[in-house]
């Protein structure tokens, strides 16, 4: 398989280099030939590897003007929509995408070359002997790696199901795997990566971008939530220790809310307060964060940019579902109608809102290298996880769960909710996931997970199978999973059948 091959140039790369430093801009040091692989560096070294393909949740889709693989789980919502045809938007309006659409060989390309780096580090860094390193800072930094190959594999089963099984580096070029059951990778390398991540020392916040205690068990906290969900009904057993992660991080994590929206986007708010865990960007090419312009109104000469390009956008309907005095669609908060034109300074009013949430100031006005990070877990998320689950596993909300649900109603300028059942509370909690984590690829997997849909037109949550999109396309059993990419199943005949309807 094409990919698994690439895993092979993967772990020559990182047997040949090390870094200074985690996420370090400057370019790596090279290790020669006599060089002693038995050092703290090169541990290091292997345990920073795994990180590198977190970049590939923005990766550039090749063949594409503005395409990315965010884009995918925008578009597959009903509710973006974009100035581009060249992303590919057409066949995501229209499901009628297919093996060969853009996005699905990028996104299994870069969870594979992820879990090759994972792999390495996890079998490798235990052998290593030096002074000065030891067995605790060995045993975080595997999980560290066992974190990140637990979040690659995580991405994988929601999107394709069934995905082949790799838990070693590859000995040869002989790659013909088998997919596993969703289930089956869940049960076999998702979680037990996580609890075993869950005993190391890792301490709960890193303001450097590695893997936290906070991040492991936001993380579970969310593999658990989806695991009692539809695709495979874990049931209460799962809900509760969903909910059980994500107090933890609540209570003990030393996180805190945001004050107002836009610190969310401010370069020196990276790694702290709300944000839990984030893909590591820079001001510095080719670390540069592509959602700043990928989000700016196309051709909107409002930016240093020279691309600007419009690529993901609200539809009109999704902004007019929020309820009356959401603060959220307040003008420069979650989204903006109008900007100064970076040449004359006269007001350029867009046609639609847009995305204000990776609106890197500096960027657009003065540099066009955006230094942003790209949010993974943020503690607003964690908390309405807990909500989520707390609701289901005890058949109804508690204190805490209420509470939290406030909080983030409070933000927004909205009152408190009212004493609501189980079954309110948890459409309450999924609608303010929809309006507090929209656009950071949560909503489509929180469609897949519920097998509902919030319908902006009536207001009613639809059933995933059957509802219609405001474009007119309905959703159908084909779409729960994407379909495993054509140029993945010519090479490895044995991942065929396909997913249903492809």
């Amino acid at each position: 398989m094409k990919t698994f091959k690439n895993i092979l140039v993967v772990t020559c790369l990182l047997l040949a280099c090390s870094c200074k430093k985690f996420l370090e801009e400057k370019p790596s040091s090279f290790l020669t030939p006599g060089s002693n692989l038995s050092s703290a560096k090169v541990a290091r070294a292997l345990a920073n590897g795994g990180y590198q393909n977190l970049q590939g949740l923005l990766s550039g889709q090749s063949g594409s003007y503005g395409g990315n693989t965010w884009n995918l789980m925008e578009f597959m919502t009903g509710k973006a929509n974009s100035d581009l045809g060249q992303t590919g938007f057409v066949s995501f309006q229209t499901l009628n995408y297919n093996s060969t659409s853009f996005y699905f060989d990028t996104w299994w390309q870069q969870m594979y070359l992820g879990i090759g780096a994972t792999n390495l580090a996890i079998q490798k860094i235990p052998t290593i002997t030096a002074s000065g390193l030891t067995d605790e800072a060995k045993n975080n930094m595997v999980a560290e790696a066992r974190t990140l190959r637990a979040l690659y594999y995580f991405y994988l089963v929601r999107m394709y199901g069934a995905v082949p099984e790799i838990t070693a580096p590859p000995k040869d070029l002989n790659l013909q795997v088998a997919r596993t059951p969703a289930k089956q990778i869940y049960d076999d390398i998702i979680i037990p990566d996580l609890l075993a991540a869950e005993k190391s020392t890792l301490p709960y916040k890193d303001a450097t971008g590695k893997v936290s205690m906070g991040a492991v068990k936001s993380l579970l906290a969310d593999v658990y939530l989806t695991y009692a969900g539809a695709a495979i009904n874990g049931g209460t057993a799962a809900y509760a220790e969903s909910a059980k992660r994500s107090l933890d991080v609540i209570k003990n994590g030393g996180y805190t809310l945001f004050p107002q929206y836009t610190d969310m986007i401010i370069p020196a708010n990276k790694n702290s307060g709300e944000f839990i865990f984030q893909v590591q960007y820079a001001a510095a090419v080719p670390s540069t964060n592509p959602l700043t312009a990928l989000t700016i109104p196309n051709y909107s000469k409002i930016s240093k940019y020279s691309d600007e390009y419009g690529s993901v956008y609200p539809t009109a309907q999704f902004i007019a579902s929020y309820p009356a005095g959401d603060k959220r669609v307040d003008e420069k908060q979650f989204f903006y109608t109008s900007y100064p034109n970076i040449n004359t300074g006269a007001t350029v009013t867009f046609t639609n809102r847009y995305i204000y949430k990776w609106f890197d100031q500096n960027a657009v006005t003065t540099t066009a290298k955006s230094d942003l990070n790209y949010t993974i877990y943020r503690l607003a998320d964690v908390m309405l996880m807990y909500a989520e689950a707390a609701n289901q596993a005890e058949n109804g909300p508690n204190a805490d769960a209420i509470s939290y649900v406030n909080a983030i109603r409070a933000r927004a300028n909205l009152g408190p909710t009212l004493a609501l059942t189980k079954d309110l509370f948890e459409k309450e909690v999924w609608l303010q996931r929809y309006y507090e984590l929209c656009f950071e690829n949560k909503m489509w997997f929180d469609m897949v997970r519920t097998r509902k849909v919030h319908n902006d037109v009536t207001g009613n949550w639809d059933n995933f199978v059957g509802h219609q999109t405001v474009f007119g396309s309905t959703f159908a059993e084909k779409q729960l999973l994407f379909p495993v990419p054509k140029q993945e199943t010519d090479v490895n005949p044995k991942l065929l059948p396909n997913n249903t309807g492809f």
